[in-house]
């Protein structure tokens, strides 16, 4: 077999596009994740294919669009009959290694039979802390805590996953070997210890997009709710700075964990992928946190770096991308060949030439249908609010699905009106044009191809036929000869 090369996944939470250095953010302090991109490929038009972690993260394993198999909410995770891209490299000969453990991908079971070892070499001591506002004040409503007062680093999920993975690179892993490093940073809430938390001038931060003519209902419902106009310029940006910081710090702990692949002599046999599940609204909008059925740039624009052996350095990939790419891409440079229908496209091509093409258009959807309403996941503070509006108001989280194109970004809303969006002229989505007869014809076309691709994509066949009889065990039976003839 060809040299096949090792893989580090790394994959924060909630990370937008624009708050990275090597995507354009000047006020960004992401040294680490920018000198990846300088010796690798930059994909500036990659999008995610839905705006919540658990539905996102399970489609970029499988290659499989959410509504493929009604992975679209938090509690239906991956089941033991569906594929996923750790188990097909596990069987096929890598060492899977998956630091930590997260509750929001896999089904009871299956983080074990996908991988080879999961879990934690240290233990974390802490998850998030307490919010040191009362419910009802406009920072706790704004998932904000602010600095962390403990002396260093805290040692908390992410430090653990961290700490986890450099250990089990130290000690040597059989190759090829698969590292799998999902973060929590920077989900909110917004705190982070120093020097993090004062390393971004909170007179540097830009403000947030303002409200939007024509949106959806979720967003006023968000506002009103939460109290978000409570919330001056100068909160917005003590909560961009806070938020950039816990970039920063997941920057350096990307920096950590190349520093511990470089220590095992095996850099230039390992393959990186940098890229997050989704984005945070972060005040666009007079929005914070995210919304399932949510569909703008900022929730789902995804700064997707790759740096694998044999690519250009210093690429730039414009064509627009979806993360479902990365199972064919990884499948291709491991060699092995996919058992089942996935509708990624492989990355590797364009990680040598830039300039190629890949897709003429990127999908994303999210929402639910009313009548799922029962089935809407109950939550406490600080989810209580989300979650009452849902449950209240089904509409405002109902089914969409939304087709970007080079000039446009169209969302079909199962309940609510069509949205259309130049992305040229207003790429922070704030003027709906869909009513616009001028762009009947427009909307038409980009309606009739979100059909073809989801009747192109509704579901899949088994490449294995079921058998058809259970004949182990059978009790023999004779059949008679009929009579009377």
């Amino acid at each position: 077999m060809e040299s096949r090369p090792n893989f580090v996944m790394f994959i924060p939470d909630q990370l937008r596009f624009d708050a990275v250095g090597c995507f354009g953010n000047l006020r960004a302090n992401t040294p680490h994740l920018d000198a990846l991109a300088a010796r690798g490929t930059r994909f500036t038009q990659a999008y995610g294919q839905h705006s919540v972690c658990s539905p996102s993260r399970i489609s970029f394993l499988t290659g499989w669009y959410p509504h493929v198999r009604g992975h679209r909410s938090l509690g239906h995770l991956l089941q033991a009959s569906e594929p996923n891209l750790l188990r097909t490299l596990k069987d096929s000969g890598y060492h899977v290694a998956h630091a930590g453990l997260r509750g929001d991908t896999f089904a009871h079971g299956i983080t074990k039979s996908s991988t080879d070892r999961f879990g934690f070499a240290v233990q974390p001591r802490t998850l998030f802390h307490k919010s040191p506002y009362p419910p009802e004040h406009k920072f706790a409503r704004a998932f904000y805590h602010g600095r962390r007062t403990a002396e260093g680093t805290v040692l908390d999920f992410d430090e653990a996953v961290v700490r986890t993975a450099e250990e089990w690179l130290g000690a040597g892993m059989p190759e090829p070997w698969l590292l799998y490093v999902p973060l929590m940073f920077p989900h909110p809430p917004f705190e982070v210890e120093e020097p993090w938390f004062s390393m971004h001038s909170r007179s540097d931060m830009t403000a947030p997009a303002p409200a939007a003519t024509g949106e959806p209902r979720y967003m006023n419902a968000i506002r009103q709710r939460y109290g978000t106009d409570r919330l001056d310029a100068s909160d917005w940006a003590e909560i961009a700075a806070t938020y950039y910081g816990m970039v920063s710090r997941v920057d350096d702990q990307l920096g950590r964990v190349l520093h511990a692949v470089e220590r095992t002599g095996l850099e230039n046999d390992t393959a990186v992928f940098f890229f997050p599940d989704h984005g945070e609204y972060l005040g666009d909008y007079g929005l914070i946190e995210k919304w399932a059925s949510g569909q703008h740039d900022c929730l789902l624009h995804n700064p997707l770096v790759a740096a694998v052996p044999g690519g250009r350095e210093g690429n730039t990939a414009a064509a627009l991308v979806e993360l479902v790419d990365l199972v064919p891409t990884l499948l291709e440079l491991a060699h092995v060949e996919p058992q089942y229908t996935q509708f990624g496209r492989s990355l590797v091509p364009l990680t040598v030439d830039g300039s190629l093409p890949h897709r003429d258009a990127a999908f994303s959807e999210g929402g639910f249908a009313t009548h799922e309403e029962p089935l809407f996941e109950n939550a406490g503070f600080p989810y209580d609010l989300k979650a009452a509006i849902q449950h209240e108001d089904p509409v405002s989280n109902g089914k969409v699905t939304t087709i970007r194109t080079e000039r446009w970004t169209y969302c079909h809303r199962l309940y609510e009106a069509d949205e259309l969006y130049d992305r040229d002229a207003d790429p922070q989505q704030l003027v709906n044009l869909a009513s616009r007869p001028e762009l009947a014809e427009t909307v038409n076309q980009l309606r009739g191809q979100t059909l073809d691709w989801m009747l192109a994509t509704a579901d899949v066949l088994p490449w294995q036929p079921d058998r058809r009889f259970d004949t182990e065990g059978a009790i023999e039976a004779r059949v008679e000869e009929p009579t009377g003839r």
